[in-house]
């Protein structure tokens, strides 16, 4: 096999240049900042700035409250994880069993993804408002009391139904892709074999599907993490209380509400290490249950 070559050594940097510019824009240089402010202490005008070096951080793990937005971070990102890649594999199983139509139940399946997570929290918010909600109501005639303004749980609940939605399709377009890609001549060895449906699925298709889990389960931690701030100060802004006041949005609370700069930073560059930490052990240990 011949290697790739070029007949130019500027053309391979500039191939890169665009996408490494961004990197170090958008990325690099923002978490070095971030880093760099955590290690320093600004004043309540914002007119000055003064080293303290950890203090920040010692500051950050002696808060109880830190500590409790760090495991309602856990419960949120893993809830919102676990029921989205299993509502979407339900999905996914449903599609590929749909004959007459299919293209129609598929696009609408995917049309939630392009909805932005504030207009995705919006629009739970007003299904689930204990006043005007439609669900709301539905709950109060099972008997349900149901008041996420007031109880933690119920808002809880809430803002994983909403983040849950919005990932869904996400998570359907690479399972049903992923299940498209299966040998159909397994599956009908299996069947001639007396295997049924259910069997066939847990036996052959399911396994085969283990590199689009893995993978699946960094992408909806990391989202989880990151990408639920919308979701979260649309519906919620944290309370009641702090119940759903997650890491990232404490981070935005803290710093552009409660002017402590200093302690955001410290705070994005633990929820950087954190999420860091968990994808290390998501390839070192979930990982070895993938087959490639």
């Amino acid at each position: 096999m011949n290697n790739a070559s070029f007949g130019h050594k500027w053309l391979p940097i500039g191939l890169l240049a665009p996408q490494l510019v961004i990197t170090l824009v958008f990325f690099i240089w923002p978490a070095a900042q971030a880093l760099f402010q955590s290690l320093q202490m600004e004043d309540a005008f914002g007119l000055s700035t003064e080293f303290v070096g950890m203090e920040n951080f010692v500051s950050l793990f002696m808060d109880r409250l830190y500590f409790e937005s760090m495991f309602s971070t856990l419960v949120f990102s893993f809830s919102v994880a676990i029921i989205a890649m299993a509502s979407a594999l339900f999905l996914a199983v449903l599609a590929q069993r749909v004959i007459r139509g299919g293209g129609i139940y598929k696009t609408f399946l995917i049309w939630p993804y392009a909805v932005a997570p504030v207009i995705a929290g919006v629009l739970w918010l007003f299904l689930l408002n204990p006043s005007i909600g439609v669900l709301a109501h539905l709950l109060a005639a099972l008997g349900i009391n149901w008041n996420p303004l007031l109880n933690a749980s119920d808002a809880m609940w809430m803002v994983v139904l909403a983040a849950t939605w919005k990932q869904i399709s996400y998570n359907f377009l690479f399972f049903l892709a992923g299940m498209q890609a299966v040998n159909k001549s397994l599956i009908e060895a299996a069947a001639i074999d007396g295997a049924g449906p259910w069997r066939r699925f847990w036996t052959i298709v399911f396994p085969l599907l283990s590199p689009t889990s893995f993978f699946l389960l960094v992408v909806n931690l990391v989202y989880a993490f990151f990408d639920t701030f919308g979701v979260i100060h649309a519906m919620t802004q944290g309370g009641p209380g702090t119940s759903t006041s997650i890491l990232v949005y404490k981070v935005y609370s803290d710093g552009f509400i409660g002017l402590n700069l200093g302690a955001s930073a410290a705070q994005s560059v633990v929820l950087m290490a954190l999420v860091g930490v968990l994808t290390v052990i998501q390839f070192k240990y979930v990982e070895k249950r993938v087959a490639y």
